[in-house]
């Protein structure tokens, strides 16, 4: 008879985790206390499921202690993930190394893990919340829930973050790691919107453009990132945003000052940019300056950077001072805003923070401290940037959890 275990959390990294340790022969079971599994799984990659990226790299991940994901990510790597969907039925799709599945539907992801679960006869007990775990030295664990209590050899916790609580994150895991002892290293949002100070936002609200975004905290440059950018009335929001919201997360709760500088023209450097405005002055003279960068930048934009540089709307062109224009190219390729804040945990796609690292074994994601259980997924101290690689977090997390627990002797 197999080792009998329970799985706290039907999310990704849990629902792998329950499928690998029942294709060890473990007896497992998930215990999820929203009304379905996966819900989280749905929303990623805007409902496509953007599964994994062929390129994994250390600096991909970010963590209080950086060596330990690679570490994970060496062990059950993109590979092992692309198999283990295979196994499933799933057809991949390659764009530029972003995979999804083929039908670009999250659903068929979570059907197919669904599917596994019950051919694996995996029971899932639904709206079930967590009473007390415990564990008396050498004996079993004991999870008391409102559905009842149950026993288990291993318990694998992979409750998720605080990130997206609608999804089911509510952060409860983390108070369930630290009643075994283990350090939690406080969450913050990440992959997250940037609030920022300036009255002009509410101006540009809904402007979309093509900038990079430079962070700054007292005089250190900490990351940037290129690609479009949103621009929103409390601040800037998109892909290069998020990306560089766990620096100006950790530095903001460091009580640190933090700064964004945007280029809007990442194409051009600064002095190709003021070439080309006074050039564009000698063939369009007559143009009022409020006209003066249509098709070139968006116009709600280009109003406010002709503001910051402090040339009139109606001023014609060829009356601007080439210093002028020198500015404005200032503006465009450095515009500086001060951060004030991330967005809240309802908008975040995951946390930084989390359970100690230094405290799990990273072949199993066993703790170091209580044999049999591990801990797996967005629980622990470990964030990926966008695409993809948070989800290979948690298929490594969770597979290498499964098996371990799920074949380990008695």
């Amino acid at each position: 008879m197999g080792r009998r275990g329970i799985v706290v959390g039907g999310g990704a990294s849990g629902m792998a985790a329950a499928i690998m340790a029942a294709r060890q022969g473990a007896d497992v079971m998930i215990l999820e206390h929203m009304d379905r599994v996966g819900k989280k799984l749905l929303a990623t990659g805007n409902g496509k499921c953007n599964l994994t990226n062929l390129s994994v790299r250390s600096d991909c991940y970010h963590s209080s202690y950086p060596d330990f994901p690679m570490k994970v990510l060496d062990l059950f790597s993109v590979r092992d993930t692309l198999l283990f969907f295979e196994e499933l039925g799933l057809l991949t799709k390659n764009k530029n190394g972003y995979i999804y599945p083929n039908s670009e539907q999250a659903t068929a992801v979570l059907d197919l893990l669904r599917i596994e679960l019950n051919r694996r006869k995996v029971p899932v007990v639904l709206n079930c919340q967590i009473r007390q775990l415990k564990k008396k030295a050498g004996k079993t664990f004991t999870i008391r829930t409102s559905e009842g209590d149950f026993f288990s050899d291993f318990l694998i916790l992979a409750t998720g973050s605080m990130a997206a609580p609608k999804t089911g994150s509510d952060g409860s895991g983390y108070q369930l790691a630290q009643g075994f002892g283990h350090r939690i290293i406080p969450p913050l949002p990440a992959l997250v919107q940037l609030r920022c100070e300036g009255k002009y936002f509410k101006h540009l609200a809904g402007v979309r453009c093509l900038a990079k975004v430079t962070l700054y905290s007292d005089g250190e440059r900490l990351c940037e990132d290129s690609g479009e950018l949103q621009l929103t009335d409390y601040g800037i929001s998109g892909i290069p945003t998020f990306q560089v919201s766990h620096w100006a997360a950790k530095r903001l709760a460091a009580k640190k000052e933090v700064k964004a500088v945007l280029d809007f023209m990442p194409d051009k450097n600064r002095e190709a940019l003021s070439s080309f405005l006074i050039q564009r002055t000698r063939q369009l003279p007559d143009m009022k300056c409020q006209d003066f960068l249509t098709g070139v930048l968006h116009k709600k934009l280009a109003f406010v950077l002709f503001k910051q540089a402090n040339i009139p709307a109606e001023q014609l062109a060829g009356e601007v001072k080439d210093s002028s224009w020198r500015r404005l190219a200032n503006q465009i390729k450095s515009w500086e805003v001060a951060v004030t804040a991330t967005n809240s945990y309802e908008q975040a796609q995951v946390c930084c923070g989390g359970v100690d690292t230094r405290e799990l074994i990273p072949e199993t994601l066993e703790s170091r401290l209580v044999p049999d259980l591990y801990l797996i997924g967005e629980l622990l101290d470990v964030d990926g940037i966008c695409g993809g690689y948070n989800l290979q977090w948690a298929w490594s997390t969770g597979c290498l959890a499964g098996m371990a627990a799920g074949s380990k002797c008695l």
